[in-house]
């Protein structure tokens, strides 16, 4: 009976899907991977988290940047900071040089996820080690919005792997697990433009810089449409 009434109080307790998540998931119901690269758009984006404990921490602050036709648009960008459940200063904040006072004047995550969603529309999702961005938004839309992101998603830490795998081999395959693939060392290594680290939309600029970087590089390998693209890094969230 125990079991029988925890099952009842869950299903009770889910929240129906925001009006935003269910737009978001009929933009991908017929997802076309055949087209080339520039047909699409793409929704850079980094997340600064109270810390990485998958449990109990919490995203404080989302940045993002789109780019169209293979081009970053500047005039496109998105930042918000996120009011977490509690608020006191720890490392993460320190590193980030957010203070609680910013993080109390800030909007809910009810408030500005929707927005994030809104502006990502029908891009695919862009980040270096995406994956962790995609767990911490994908787990507060489904505590406050009933569901998940359905945009999928490339990380360019996996791309840059392959990148790097391509100069000593003919295809992309496996990467040297000695090799750095930070953001701040892949930018250095490839002379990219350095931005402020610890920011979420500078970050987000950084890894628009480097993905596209990594493109450029990717068309001497025959990667030429979003297909072939998944292949060297796309991932699930």
């Amino acid at each position: 009976m125990p079991s029988f009434l925890n099952s009842l109080r869950r299903i009770l307790s889910l929240t129906p899907p925001h009006p935003v998540l269910l737009k978001n998931k009929e933009q991908f119901l017929d997802f076309q991977q055949g087209a080339p690269l520039n047909d699409y758009t793409f929704v850079v984006c980094d997340t600064e988290l109270t810390g990485l404990n998958k449990r109990k921490d919490e995203i404080i602050s989302i940045g993002a940047v789109r780019i169209v036709n293979l081009q970053i648009d500047c005039n496109q960008t998105f930042h918000r900071y996120i009011r977490p459940t509690n608020i006191h200063p720890n490392q993460a904040t320190l590193i980030h040089r957010i203070t609680p006072e910013e993080l109390k004047k800030a909007d809910r995550a009810e408030q500005v996820l929707p927005e994030f969603i809104t502006f990502c529309d029908n891009s695919l999702l862009v980040g270096h080690f995406v994956g962790l961005d995609m767990y911490f938004l994908n787990k507060t839309c489904r505590q406050i919005l009933g569901g998940s992101l359905s945009n999928p998603g490339i990380d360019t830490m996996r791309l840059a792997q392959r990148y790097k795998d391509s100069g000593h081999q003919d295809h992309y395959g496996h990467h040297d697990h000695a090799a750095s693939y930070t953001l701040d060392n892949l930018t250095k290594e490839f002379g990219l433009p350095v931005f402020k680290p610890h920011d979420a939309l500078e970050d987000a600029l950084q890894t628009a810089y480097l993905f596209l970087y990594l493109l450029k590089k990717f068309k001497t390998g025959g990667i030429h449409s979003l297909k072939d693209l998944y292949r060297a890094g796309r991932i699930r969230g």
